[in-house]
């Protein structure tokens, strides 16, 4: 595993550089998915607006003004921040030894602060003093829903963000009431569905105020949504965040976590071996939850049964001869690596609906099958993931299994309802 880039290219390539390590890993590739699907989204938009389902709105900018003191002061306030936390960590002495510590922390460069958010106000000043008219004009532009993209990459972030973070903190409230403000201010602990939700919800609210049908913008939406998680769980893989499923009791390992087939009674002796972990853990050795499934078709071990090691949590036992610093640890039992199972099928499921996008002409229906395929993949994947359960009505569903059902049925119900949602008919760009 791979906590941050500064041990992926130090064990791939031989590199050191040790300003790599303030860039984790998970955040990295959540970083590129967001970018990936942007793209491919701004191309689902423009198809869209060719046939003539979306069109454009007019929006009246003030052109020639200098730069106003609210913009000066935030553009301030950014690279204050910047230097006070980015330059900080190479300033001050031990702060590149654990950057996540650093950067959630209190300390900081004030000097680098003051300096770099002068730099950046004057910045504004000059780039709005360039294009400065002697009077400032109106002007009428055509903004395109693809044109929005950005500002929908920036809503979907922030609100998926806090949502993830308040969903992981619903789920695991004995551990949030021990330590709020660690808790929320941390940067592992996120939800999947609390993130849909939220960000659901909150372009909702954004695409109504500037009057664009919401459904097609849904539609264009089904096939990213399956790509940003499938590349987003890819982070989750290299980091090793604590999203792994549960033990595979087919398996053992040995100290430095080389996974192989258990032989009988194995298995039940390395879980006694490991007591004070699983302890720890889950109150007792009698509360591990696994189940047994051995390797097929020729794949390798560690595609069923993987442990971990240098996980970003710092979870697990010690690797014996490990100089990775707090990263030193892997499971003591191997776990099925269920981020990897996700990767792989929301990419499949992400060609599937891209297939069928041009070939469903219902507005809504690319939608609802998305909401089907999504729920039904989570709630399997599910049945091998560690997670909070629920006592209701005497099931014991964890949060994810209830939200995948939901989705489920909404799916079901918006693809029966959906030849009953108006809307409206632009002139198609391909007939002009």
């Amino acid at each position: 595993m791979y906590p941050n880039l500064y041990y992926l290219f130090k064990d791939l390539f031989g590199i050191s550089l040790p300003a790599l390590k303030i860039v984790n890993s998970f955040g990295f590739f959540v970083a590129v998915s967001f970018l990936i699907s942007a793209w491919v989204l701004v191309k689902e938009l423009r198809r869209k607006q060719a046939e003539g389902l979306l069109t454009y709105s007019d929006s009246v900018v003030t052109v020639g003004e200098p730069a106003s003191a609210g913009e000066m002061l935030l553009n301030f306030i950014l690279g204050f921040i910047l230097g006070y936390k980015i330059l900080g960590v190479f300033i001050i002495k031990g702060a590149l030894d654990n950057p996540q510590a650093f950067i959630f922390s209190g300390r900081g460069s004030l000097p680098a602060a003051l300096v770099l958010g002068g730099l950046f106000a004057w910045l504004k000043w000059r780039e709005k003093n360039k294009v400065k008219l002697a009077k400032p004009e109106k002007r009428t532009i055509r903004l395109w829903p693809s044109d929005r993209v950005g500002d929908v990459v920036i809503i979907a972030a922030a609100s998926g963000f806090i949502g993830a973070k308040i969903f992981d903190n619903l789920e695991n409230w004995d551990r949030f009431i021990q330590n709020p403000v660690g808790n929320l201010l941390s940067p592992s602990g996120l939800t999947y569905y609390g993130g849909l939700i939220c960000a659901t919800i909150a372009l909702g609210y954004y695409f109504k105020k500037h009057k664009i049908p919401y459904v097609h913008i849904c539609d264009a939406a089904a096939p990213v949504l399956l790509l940003a998680y499938g590349l987003g769980r890819i982070g989750c893989q290299v980091a090793g965040d604590g999203d792994w499923g549960i033990v595979n009791s087919a398996y053992v390992s040995d100290a430095a976590g080389k996974v192989s087939p258990a032989a009988p009674g194995q298995f039940q002796a390395a879980l006694q071996s490991n007591t004070t972990f699983y302890l720890q853990q889950f109150g007792s050795v009698n509360n591990v939850h696994h189940k047994p499934f051995s390797g097929f078709a020729g794949l390798p071990d560690w595609f069923f049964a993987y442990t971990y090691p240098n996980n970003v949590n710092g979870e697990g036992v010690a690797i014996p001869g490990c100089d990775w610093g707090e990263y030193c640890n892997r499971l003591p039992l191997p776990v099925y690596p269920t981020p990897l199972y996700e990767i792989i099928m929301c990419l499949l499921l992400f060609a599937l609906v891209w297939a069928l996008r041009k070939k469903i002409k219902v507005p809504g229906r690319i939608f609802a099958v998305y909401l089907i395929l999504n729920g039904l993949e989570r709630f399997f994947i599910e049945k091998i993931r560690v997670n909070t359960t629920y006592n209701l009505f005497g099931f014991h569903p964890t949060q994810a299994e209830i939200i995948s059902t939901l989705l489920v049925v909404a799916g079901i119900a918006l693809y029966a309802y959906a030849p009953k949602i108006k809307t409206p008919v632009y002139e198609s760009l391909e007939s002009k």
